[in-house]
């Protein structure tokens, strides 16, 4: 299993995938959350300049971002800095959305937008619609070395649902997976494994990554300790975020609320009623997978960090990361919180060890 770090993307994250480099990280994958990151390719290029060996993706792209000739530029100008290390990871959308206070986008827009990029980045020439004409478009100078679209571009697809599963197979792409628990991981992988074997893949030919966020404490440090809060509250946060999505602006939720957080999850929709009634995504989702705000710190318990994320003393990780090998996981990636960057050199410990 390789290991990887997912960032909140900041304009000098090369700083840090420098060192997840030296560390012998596989990937680094840069959010694609335009209200609460730096821009993704903005970074990546920094960080392709300041690289070598480390895979960069976007992890996930939303394609309602940017049109698809923009992005399959993008990729290949990437390409040209890094050749065969860049990967196009793509979803339906959740954070950068959600900050907007829209919903997820079409699959279908979704799989016809992967079409373009692809047969884009393969240099030929596809049908696009824009502006409600179908025009021809295509690289017109590749030949003068500006972009690269001689090596491959990775493929990755972050799917939960059976549909987008099954999307994700026929393509034959790699399968991205945000995961809270080794239950609800390898369930997950299970369904995954369906969806191959129903679209004639096999899966040891196909990648499929667990991103999780977490803390690797020290003997006797407790759930809720000050690190522990900073480095994987932010994961138990968005199930506050999504309760709150739901109640207040009637966006599904995906996330089951287990019963030991049920009344610290109400405590928090209750104080979100408060938030601006025109706009609440404004105050729900300040801070998403970044930082635990202090007015949803309260609501954020010991129970919550030990069902949605990955903290827990070495050992313990070293055991719950097998499970998801064991189950069929090829990549382990571990998201850095903007100031608490240094916790790279614990994961990279456990990474070692776990080699």
């Amino acid at each position: 299993m390789q290991f990887a770090i997912a960032l909140p993307t900041a304009a000098d994250a090369w700083k840090v995938v420098r060192r997840a480099e030296e560390l012998g990280f596989a990937e680094a994958w840069f959010y694609d959350t335009q209200m609460l990151c730096a821009d993704c390719f903005v970074a990546m290029g920094a960080a392709a300049v300041q690289t070598s060996r480390i895979r960069l993706g976007t992890g996930v792209l939303i394609p309602s971002n940017r049109i698809a000739p923009v992005t399959a530029s993008a990729f290949a100008s990437l390409n040209r800095l890094a050749p065969g290390r860049i990967d196009f990871g793509v979803g339906t959308g959740f954070t950068g959305r959600r900050t907007m206070g829209l919903g997820a986008m079409k699959l279908a827009d979704m799989e016809e937008y992967i079409r373009v990029v692809m047969a884009l980045l393969r240099d030929e020439t596809v049908e696009f619609d824009i502006e409600g004409q179908r025009k021809k478009i295509a690289f017109l100078n590749t030949d003068l070395g500006l972009i690269d679209t001689q090596h491959p571009v990775g493929l990755h697809v972050s799917a939960y649902g059976p549909k987008a599963r099954a999307l994700t197979a026929r393509l034959g792409a790699g399968w991205v997976n945000f995961v809270g628990d080794v239950a609800g991981g390898t369930a997950a992988m299970a369904a995954m494994r369906q969806s191959w074997a129903k679209a004639g893949r096999d899966p040891g030919t196909l990648s499929a990554t667990a991103f999780a966020l977490g803390c690797v404490l020290e003997q006797g440090e407790p759930l809720d300790s000050p690190r522990a809060i900073a480095q994987a509250g932010p994961r138990a946060s968005v199930l506050l975020h999504r309760a709150a999505d739901e109640a207040l602006s009637g966006l599904p939720n995906t996330s089951t609320v287990p019963p030991e957080v049920a009344e610290a999850v109400a405590g928090y929709v209750a104080l979100a009623k408060s938030f601006p009634a025109d706009a609440p995504w404004l105050e729900n989702h300040r801070g998403h997978l970044m930082a635990v705000r202090d007015n949803e710190r309260p609501f954020i318990t010991p129970d919550m960090i030990r069902l949605t994320t990955f903290t827990g003393t070495e050992p313990d990780l070293l055991d719950r990361i097998a499970a998801l090998r064991d189950s069929g996981y090829t990549q382990f990636t571990i998201q850095l919180v903007p100031g608490q960057e240094q916790a790279i050199e614990d994961w990279g410990r456990l990474m070692r060890r776990f080699g």
